[in-house]
């Protein structure tokens, strides 16, 4: 099983419906910075958002297993890398998740059946 980067690619702000719905004082996530880089591969990285870790676990367990090119070829056209964003509609955080070269440092026991 392979790590994968997870980089912050951008946050977001949606000004229209911020200003219709959010509460007073609301800004772009508090969490997340553009330029942050995490990395993961069964478990939710330490400082990263729960709510975004719901949103992207799929890719990195996926990518992290070996995937390839997702939902047939036509999404990203790289090869070990998924372009997601988190849950939040007013505020949601882009990420880019690529799969490396670097062994996971989980170890697994075999399971004797």
């Amino acid at each position: 099983m392979k790590r994968c980067k997870i980089t912050i690619l951008k946050t977001t702000l949606d000004e229209e419906l911020a200003k219709e719905y959010a509460a007073p004082g609301f800004t772009r996530c508090p969490m997340m910075r553009e330029g942050q880089v995490f990395y993961a591969d069964y478990a939710k990285p330490e400082g990263f958002c729960d709510e975004a870790w719901k949103a992207v676990y799929q890719y990195v367990f996926a990518l992290s297993h070996g995937a390839g090119v997702f939902y047939y070829g036509d999404w990203i056209d790289r090869e070990g890398v998924a372009i997601c964003s988190c849950n939040d509609g007013l505020r949601p955080v882009i990420m880019k998740i690529e799969r490396t070269d670097e062994e996971s440092h989980i170890d697994y026991e075999p399971v004797e059946r």
